[in-house]
């Protein structure tokens, strides 16, 4: 290695250390001592550097959305409870509120399932335990919703899907017409007539949310191609889809990313 390369390497582990730091609140990550433990600290730094000093820091996805979306990926993975209460605290650390956070979990229900959500709330309530009962109020980040008034749980998800995913949404429930029609309902009613239309998260942050559990479970490109449609409904850009991706390389595996981003690529085409 050169000395410039060796120079890089440093920098991006003093930047990432200073980062994880301020996610984590402790002076000495877990991370590097575990990797420490079995003789490889070395490449515990450089993990540090390469993700927490180089992709952390890249433009087009601020750190709570970042923190966000690597909830929604852990909640979907269904098996990384350890990691899941790190980064809750650390998106709080960086202003995400409690709220915030649960609402993310239990949206990402309809994708990933109840038992992977119950395990994800588990995980959160252990990251709140030391925590304050009591949190201000969040402002309703929501404003003003294309269902709003609507009391019918039915026509409150068709307005809660046409907002997100327009005629996509309609061409998947009109597909089940001739072999599943409740399907079709309950995707409505609950879906986007309960989980969408819920409160303290805005349908941007609600997509993201969507975008990285798909990518996480690995076998939703139909379903995450729609929800990339969605995210650039509903005022996101391609470059966060880029960042959420890339992202969740990390915490998903490079093979899921690489997935994912040959599916935005023929969303991005499509538009």
């Amino acid at each position: 290695m050169s000395d410039l390369q060796q120079q890089d390497r440093s920098a991006s582990f003093a930047q990432g250390l200073k980062l994880i730091q301020q996610l984590g609140g402790a002076d000495r990550p877990a991370v590097l001592d575990l990797f420490a433990s079995i003789g490889e600290a070395e490449f515990g730094e450089q993990c540090v550097g390469f993700i927490y000093g180089d992709v952390y820091h890249r433009p087009g996805l601020p750190l709570p959305e970042r923190q966000l979306a690597t909830v929604a990926a852990l909640t979907a993975l269904g098996y990384a409870g350890s990691q899941l209460q790190f980064h809750a605290k650390a998106a709080l650390n960086v202003g995400c509120t409690r709220r915030q956070l649960t609402e993310a979990v239990i949206h990402v229900s309809s994708f990933a399932g109840f038992p992977a959500t119950l395990n994800a709330l588990t995980a959160l309530k252990a990251a709140f335990d030391d925590l304050p009962a009591e949190e201000p109020s969040p402002a309703d980040e929501a404003g003003e919703v294309p269902w709003a008034g609507i009391e019918d749980r039915y026509e409150r998800g068709l307005a809660a899907m046409k907002a997100v995913d327009g005629e996509a949404g309609e061409k998947v429930a009109a597909a089940l017409q001739d072999i599943a029609p409740d399907l079709a309902t309950y995707i409505i009613e609950f879906t986007f007539g309960e989980i969408y239309s819920r409160p303290h998260l805005s349908l941007r942050h609600r997509e993201i949310v969507t975008i990285a559990a798909c990518v996480a479970l690995g076998t939703a490109l139909p379903q995450l191609k729609v929800h990339i449609h969605g995210l650039l409904n509903v005022g996101g850009t391609e470059q966060e889809v880029v960042e959420t991706v890339l992202h969740l390389a990390f915490y998903c595996g490079f093979p899921a990313a690489l997935n994912a981003i040959a599916a935005a690529r023929e969303v991005f085409a499509q538009r």
